[in-house]
């Protein structure tokens, strides 16, 4: 109930609430896009999906990322913030217009994932505009309420625009043009995004031009000065080092299962029809580990306080190395679609006790270094899984050694954590 009073409380600020119009568009034509971009990837008719082609399009969507989130901020505090949710969605609207166009003319794969990539890489810029222009549209009381509903929000948005993606491509798929059909609603979604940002003023959401850094060369090699300063100062802090190398690898053993089960859908479960069940049960396995991830949620706390930060991430890590085998080694799609639900609340839960641990353990002056080398080590583990994938895979996705090499990096990160569990915090920093 007190969240839909904070709400209430947040909505009679008109700038909070035109702000939160443009994020809610924005994040949810991401999730359009995204998935019009994996359904293209994954279930296109005319080609022969393979690994490569999934950790192709897994890099296209997360590296950017990366590799551009720390220096968003640097150039953002150059530009006035609507002006880039205004033709930073405009700009993406043509570019997703342009691939659905590259779709549609069956071009080279290259020119499809170079366009792809860059619409990903703005989006890099909008989120971070929306995040710097809060404060601007709520007062300091607030400010605390409005971070923690208006991402949250935003995410539910990009989830219910996957879903729905999902299901124009599922039922309204055609010989001829259904791989586009995501990507042209996204174009549109991206344009509307834009002309929603018309609503504010121009310089409603800053920065004022007095403070608007002028020297970008210097702000982009302070921020790499930055980056380098937060990794000796997580250095120093050996919990939250163990900790952010071990929600990486719960990263990359999730992002490798996450292809495996991308290529059963396309193949193993729809035995190769275009009319098949592959597609349905994909978007099934996605629900339920989102499920899992919102289990995780309101579990954690309980579990935190009865085993401990660490003792709570060594049972999580656990159970995906006994469940894994047990639930994936049939490739059967109800055994894998109960462990995606399983593998969502252990991975989310995983990563809230690394939230938490980096929070409390990290200087303040650190802080937001350390999430940004965080946030690049999440998403390159990723990556790294899909390429693992890549190699280890056969076409229809059922691959025992992968699954059982899996289990073994969850089972070496139950082992790490029990250990830390008995050492107390930062005993080795010197």
């Amino acid at each position: 109930m007190s969240v839909v009073v904070d709400f209430r409380i947040l909505w009679r600020f008109p700038g909070f609430r035109k702000l939160l119009l443009v994020r809610l568009l924005s994040q949810f034509t991401d999730g359009v896009f995204q998935v019009g971009l994996a359904t293209y990837v994954v279930f296109s008719p005319e080609q022969q999906t393979s690994p490569e082609d999934i950790a192709a399009a897994m890099a296209v969507l997360l590296l950017p990322y990366s590799l551009l989130g720390p220096f968003a901020g640097a150039l953002l505090d150059r530009w006035r913030r609507r002006q880039v949710l205004l033709y930073g969605n405009l700009l993406r609207g043509a570019l997703a217009a342009a691939t659905c166009l590259l779709v549609l003319g069956s071009v080279p794969r290259w020119q499809f994932y170079l366009s792809a990539l860059c619409v990903t890489a703005i989006n890099r810029f909008i989120l971070a505009g929306l995040s710097a222009a809060l404060p601007r549209v709520v007062d300091r009381e607030r400010l605390v309420i409005a971070n923690s509903l208006s991402p949250t929000a935003g995410t539910i948005a990009a989830t219910a625009g996957g879903a729905s993606a999902f299901g124009l491509s599922y039922l309204a798929r055609t010989e001829v043009s259904s791989d586009a059909l995501a990507l042209m609603a996204a174009a549109v979604l991206y344009l509307l995004a834009g002309l929603a940002a018309l609503r504010m003023g121009r310089d409603l959401l800053g920065p004022a031009p007095s403070e608007m850094s002028k020297e970008t060369l210097s702000a982009l090699a302070a921020t790499a000065r930055g980056l380098i300063a937060g990794l000796r100062h997580l250095n120093r802090h050996r919990t939250a080092a163990r900790v952010l190398l071990a929600v990486a690898m719960m990263r990359f053993c999730y992002g490798a299962l996450l292809v495996t089960v991308l290529m059963l859908a396309r193949y193993a479960w729809a035995d190769g029809r275009l009319e098949g069940d592959g597609m349905a049960l994909l978007g099934v396995a996605v629900g339920l580990s989102g499920a899992g991830f919102f289990a995780a949620a309101v579990v954690t706390p309980w579990a935190v306080q009865r085993l401990g930060r660490l003792g709570w991430f060594a049972w999580c890590a656990g159970s995906a190395a006994v469940l894994v085998p047990a639930l994936g080694l049939s490739f059967r799609p109800l055994p894998v679609l109960v462990a995606a639900f399983i593998l969502g609340l252990v991975t989310q839960g995983a990563k809230i006790v690394t939230d938490t641990v980096v929070q409390s353990v990290i200087d303040d002056a650190y802080r937001g270094r350390v999430f940004s080398v965080y946030d690049m080590l999440f998403n390159v583990a990723f990556v790294g899984a899909a390429g693992l994938a890549a190699l280890m895979l056969p076409p229809d996705g059922r691959s025992a050694a992968l699954v059982l090499t899996v289990s073994v990096i969850y089972a070496a990160v139950t082992v790490a954590m029990t250990r830390f569990h008995r050492i107390p915090p930062d005993v080795s920093v010197t």
